[in-house]
């Protein structure tokens, strides 16, 4: 069964940074498209980031384009979001999935089958 587990979360101040981390197993992850979403509390879940299989493709939401960066090492299994200058509108919760190949609606949450459990980021000062 595949397995998603998300971390990096916390509590961090305006204008701060974090990584999150999106470690895979049990499945052939160097063959997924790996997506990051976030959903804040009333609010629907959005795409923020995507990579391909391969790591030659990226996508970003409008809202994190030149703050966030999306990376991944296909020998650790592992995808990475690294958040600069954060915002109190980051505020949400993060979540990676799997998806065959880059969605034409890269941002959609249907287009992913595989989800973790989500971590908690908060920028509040």
């Amino acid at each position: 069964q595949v397995q998603l587990v998300e971390s990096g979360g916390g509590l961090v101040q305006p204008g701060g940074s974090l990584r999150l981390s999106c470690a895979a197993s049990r499945f052939s992850f160097d063959y997924y498209t790996i997506g990051w979403f976030r959903q804040a509390p009333g609010k629907e879940r959005e795409g923020v980031s995507c990579i391909s299989s391969s790591g030659g493709s990226t996508h970003y939401a409008d809202s994190v384009k030149g703050r966030f960066t999306i990376s991944r090492d296909n020998v650790k299994n592992t995808v990475y979001l690294q958040m600069n200058s954060l915002k109190p509108e980051d505020t949400a919760i993060y979540y990676c999935a799997t998806a065959d190949g880059i969605p034409r609606i890269w941002g959609d949450p249907a287009r992913y089958n595989y989800w973790g459990q989500g971590t908690q980021v908060t920028v509040s000062s």
